[in-house]
């Protein structure tokens, strides 16, 4: 079993500091969770908000706009079951090693594209390499 890391409240990883130490790695796991953690309560306030919303609206214009805003709800919270997938997927990379590394050329993600979008498997520049790729695809 692994020692825990100590972390500071206000630590943030520095580009002067050894890439992926123990710190940095502790402090993007916990970023991680907790964002699982509030992309999983808000999808339980959804469930809850949904119990109790289904209710008789007689006003056909009322129920329309009721409708439209569920369908909204569950169109977001797909997307944030998407999210959560990819969120496992990076604390994976961080249990073996690998978080932080750029799938495409295996260099380092910079700490601010890291800190900004947490489930980031490419830099910038490959990420960007890859839309423009897309791109040309999509448009031929």
């Amino acid at each position: 079993m692994k020692a825990e890391v100590f972390l500071p409240d206000d630590y943030r990883p520095a580009d002067d500091e050894p890439f992926m130490n123990e710190r940095q790695t502790e402090y993007f796991r916990r970023k991680l969770l907790d964002w699982k953690s509030s992309i999983m309560d808000e999808t339980a306030q959804t469930i809850e908000g949904m119990k109790d919303g289904t209710r008789n609206i007689p006003d056909v214009a009322d129920r329309a706009s009721e409708e439209t805003d569920m369908a909204l709800e569950l169109r977001t919270r797909d997307r944030e079951r998407k999210l959560i997938s990819k969120i496992d997927a990076a604390l994976r990379r961080i249990d073996d090693g690998e978080y932080g590394y750029c799938d495409e050329t295996g260099e380092p993600i910079s700490l601010k594209r890291l800190d900004a979008r947490p489930v980031a498997t490419m830099s910038l520049e490959a990420q960007e390499r890859h839309e423009r790729r897309e791109k040309v695809h999509r448009d031929t």
